[in-house]
């Protein structure tokens, strides 16, 4: 599994790592796991130049190129350290001594650009301890590193963007791979950082599981292998009720594809037996749609309490339900809606227009198995509280679900879950997701979730990390164009396969 630690976390680990293994050991652990992705990344004849700083970051990059001096022409520009720690004192003797050539840093960009050149650029300036922004002097060589001119490693975190929170200085790199040591710093993952990372693997540099595994779960994120654990599996018994048997109440004349697309995504996700309940204006287009789910039809000219009632028993041979995809957002939709929130007892998930109608009874959710699935737009009427200002997105689901007690999944390419004890985030987003009807096939595989028996939190985490899978399958078969259908198809393919531990561990 991966470990995502704050800062302050990262510290505490790093501190027992040492008393166990030594720093010496530490960092020459580093710099063969980064050696290892620079060599994937260089060709033959490969110029690779690393900036290093005056911290420990900058002896990574010392350990780094004194692994690959007889492979490359390696360099390392850098200024004296005179505070610098053993183990990076002795990882820039290994350099020299393997044939690194060994410069001061650049003193401005026109400089730093002819040193660069067109190899591959490593940034070992600064680690998760430096504070934003970055000292003027620096400023220039971040300028350069820049994966949209050339191939840029960086190390644990790319200089100018904060571990903890993800906020961006206007002067940061721009990596194309990031290697991070011992665990995922949740700043990695959340926007507008996310940006900057590219490619995101996670190295192990011999500090115990054990030792991580001891700091609290403020941070978590799910790798393929801890979502195969997760979701559910068939027994050679199982009938089609027991395989997962959700309520899906949704869709309206004017919106009858929502409903579509949330049934055939909890089709494909595993459901065995899928209704969805409409309106009598809607249930002859879903019809058409829908031959393997059942459609039952709520009448339009009966009293909300006599269609809460029905969907009440109705709801007797379900083991979840999902509502708000495709609803209308009238008066009378928002009684029957609260009429039947209020009798429920099965676990829900509420989506769409399900959240305008929520947005003023949150209580008749409190206590109750649940997940709201809101994208920024309806979480910001949802909390009450406006809108989401960049980087506090994190402070905001915390402060709403603390206050409401409702388990919440809040959408974006960086999607949170969080239910009052862990906020997880999701590394599977994918601007393919950016198109309509995706997030009600989001609903509809969080619901069968939900349905074969996962906790919400578990169905949610479980839910965003596949549906960005289908999205990731999905855009390998077309490059433009992917729409909420090709997601739903995409869903049996994306399933990744158990993979053994690796030293070095693709995140994002």
């Amino acid at each position: 599994m991966i470990y995502v630690l704050t800062p302050e976390q990262t510290r505490a680990s790093d501190a027992a790592g040492v008393a166990r293994l030594g720093e010496d050991a530490l960092m020459r652990n580093a710099g063969l796991r980064v050696a290892e992705r620079l060599r994937a990344m260089a060709g033959r004849g490969t110029r690779i130049v690393a900036f290093a700083g005056p911290g420990n970051n900058g002896g990574d990059a010392f350990a780094a190129l004194a692994e690959l001096a007889f492979e490359y022409d390696c360099t390392v520009a850098t200024e004296s350290a005179p505070h610098a720690s053993q183990a990076r004192a002795a990882a820039e003797v290994r350099a020299k001594r393997a044939g690194v050539q060994i410069r001061k840093l650049p003193q401005d960009e026109s400089e730093a650009r002819k040193l660069l050149g067109d190899g591959i650029a490593v940034d070992g300036l600064f680690g998760t301890g430096a504070r934003l922004p970055l000292p003027p002097a620096y400023r220039p060589l971040v300028r350069v590193l820049d994966a949209r001119e050339r191939l840029v490693l960086a190390i644990d975190i790319p200089s100018g963007i904060d571990a903890l929170t993800g906020a961006v200085t206007d002067d940061a790199v721009r990596a194309s791979a990031t290697v991070t040591l011992a665990a995922v710093k949740p700043g990695l993952l959340l926007e507008p950082a996310s940006e900057y990372v590219g490619e995101l693997w996670c190295a192990q540099i011999g500090i115990d599981d054990a030792i991580l595994a001891a700091q609290p779960r403020i941070f978590a994120a799910l790798d393929n292998n801890a979502f195969l654990t997760l979701l559910p599996h068939r027994a050679a018994d199982t009938d089609k009720r027991a395989a997962g048997a959700p309520l899906i109440v949704a869709g309206s004349a004017q919106f009858p594809g929502a409903a579509v697309l949330c049934a055939r995504g909890a089709s494909r996700a595993g459901a065995g037996y899928v209704t969805v309940a409409t309106t009598s204006s809607a249930a002859n287009t879903l019809r058409s749609h829908l031959v393997e789910q059942v459609v039952v039809e709520l009448s339009d000219d009966s009293s909300p309490e006599d269609i809460a009632d029905e969907l009440v028993d109705i709801s007797k041979h379900n083991g979840a339900v999902a509502i708000g995809p495709g609803l209308g957002l009238d008066d009378r939709t928002g009684a029957i809606f609260a009429r039947f929130l209020e009798r429920n007892r099965l676990p829900i998930v509420v989506d769409a227009s399900g959240l305008f109608h929520l947005s003023k009874r949150l209580e008749l959710l409190r206590g109750k198995p649940c997940v709201v699935t809101p994208h920024a737009g309806e979480f910001a009427r949802l909390s009450g509280r406006g809108t989401i200002a960049p980087g506090t997105r994190v402070e905001r689901l915390r402060e709403f679900v603390d206050r409401t007690g409702i388990t919440t999944l809040l959408k974006g390419s960086d999607t949170l879950i969080y239910d009052g004890t862990t906020v997880h985030i999701n590394p599977t987003g994918t601007n393919a997701l950016a198109t309509a009807g995706t997030g009600d096939v989001l609903t509809g595989i969080v619901v069968t979730l939900l349905a074969q028996g996962l906790a919400p939190v578990d169905a949610a985490r479980a839910g965003a990390y596949w549906h960005g899978l289908a999205g990731r399958q999905a855009a390998l078969q077309r490059r433009i164009g992917v729409v909420a259908g090709d997601i739903i198809e995409a869903l049996g393919a994306a399933l990744p396969t158990p993979s053994p531990q690796s030293a070095v561990q693709r995140i994002r």
